[in-house]
């Protein structure tokens, strides 16, 4: 029996989503639009010339941006050798939680909870018994934000003061950020499972802690040990359906916090995408037959499309391009590797939050051949790892 290497570019969208007006994003393409902002010389810090990533492309990358928009994008377009398609979300939103759990074959049937775009942004009555039951002194920014922003505008009062950052986004999140040395990492931790308690009933999907060092505006930076309390999935996934078949499931990056942990075998994680492309390549020499290896390559998010930058988002794609031939030299004979996306978040785009796209789905391995999948339900991803590793 095979094993499945399954990678979620976090973002990575490829445009064309037909519901994208209702979230006012008809025309957002975020592979399309770094494509072409690299071949007019708008992307060259660190890099330059046309957008560079032959690997991604030869699985099909350039043909989906086709097929997802109509649209060609410039230096794209070489002739898929393995598997390629389209993948369209069916679940209400543009968040992590419903395009990572509708990819795991679950949409999200409900409604999140979203909080306004006004300042408080959260109520009033349980941020106090936030305040309450936790015992800290208040609360700063209370607001839509940009993580790495409001950090660096409220770090040096919340060292201050004592009070934690506390945000949300576009997403169905309460993120409350707070200094590892000065605040406590463990006390953290504690905060945000009394958010948890609060919050989850009102059916927002998550709350993150962002811990962070550093001591003067400017110099601020988020750690590696974030950690999210999310909702778990209402049922089953792909996960629990490859345990169910005596599989294990092999979660890198924050794919066990999207998932509560529901269906995970075990958790590995790393300070950088390039950090968890390491422990992807290692399960390629550890994973058994049956065994589900699952990815999210958080950076390409929470890096670049989210601080709209271009030329940061252009070099994430080339440095994962360049080490795609590590990964598929490791699979094994019935191997498959599987790379898609939750949603998009067109660096290009006004604002700062997700855009509703769609993504695409390259599949490839040692027996795979070209194919054309077309236009698929996000939920068609699990039903490849589930065909391929026999747990339907």
């Amino acid at each position: 029996m095979a094993r499945v290497f399954l990678c979620v570019l976090d973002s990575v969208g490829c445009g064309g989503a037909p519901d994208a007006e209702r979230y006012g994003d008809e025309g957002a393409n975020t592979l399309l639009h770094i494509a072409e902002a690299c071949a007019a010389g708008l992307a060259e810090e660190g890099r330059s010339g046309p957008l560079r990533v032959p690997n991604l492309d030869a699985m099909g990358l350039g043909a989906a941006i086709t097929l997802a928009s109509g649209r060609v994008a410039p230096g794209l377009g070489l002739i898929p050798t393995g598997r390629w398609g389209v993948a369209q979300e069916i679940s209400a939103g543009k968040d992590t939680q419903s395009g990572h759990w509708e990819i795991a074959g679950l949409p999200v049937a409900q409604d999140w909870h979203y909080f306004p775009r006004t300042v408080p942004a959260f109520p009033a009555e349980l941020m106090a018994e936030l305040v309450s039951r936790s015992g800290i002194p208040g609360t700063l920014a209370n607001c839509h934000a940009s993580g790495t922003e409001v950090i660096d505008a409220f770090g040096r009062e919340h060292i201050t003061t004592g009070k934690p950052i506390v945000y949300t986004s576009a997403d169905s999140v309460v993120q409350i950020a707070a200094h590892e040395t000065h605040f406590g990492l463990d006390r953290l931790l504690e905060l945000c499972r009394i958010a948890a308690d609060l919050f989850h009933p009102l059916n927002v999907g998550r709350i993150i802690a962002r811990p962070f060092v550093g001591d003067m505006h400017g110099a601020f930076m988020r750690t590696a040990n974030r950690k999210d309390f999310a909702i778990a999935p209402p049922d089953g996934t792909i996960c629990d359906r490859v345990i169910a078949a005596g599989g294990s499931v092999h979660a890198v990056g924050k794919i066990g916090d999207i998932f509560a942990m529901k269906g995970i075998s075990d958790v590995s994680k790393g300070s950088d995408d390039m950090a968890l492309f390491d422990h992807v390549l290692a399960w390629t020499g550890k994973a058994e037959p049956g065994d589900l290896v699952f990815a999210n390559f958080i950076e390409f998010d929470s890096l670049w499309g989210h601080r709209r930058n271009v030329t940061g988002y252009a070099r994430a794609l080339e440095t994962f391009d360049a080490r795609l031939p590590e990964l598929i030299a490791g699979l094994r004979q019935g191997d498959l590797l599987i790379i898609t996306a939750d949603h998009g978040n067109d660096p290009t785009w006004f604002g700062t939050d997700h855009t509703r796209e769609r993504v695409p789905v390259l599949v490839t391995g040692p027996e795979v051949t070209p194919q054309t999948l077309g236009i698929i339900p996000f939920t068609a991803v699990a039903q490849l790892v589930a065909l391929h590793l026999n747990c339907r």
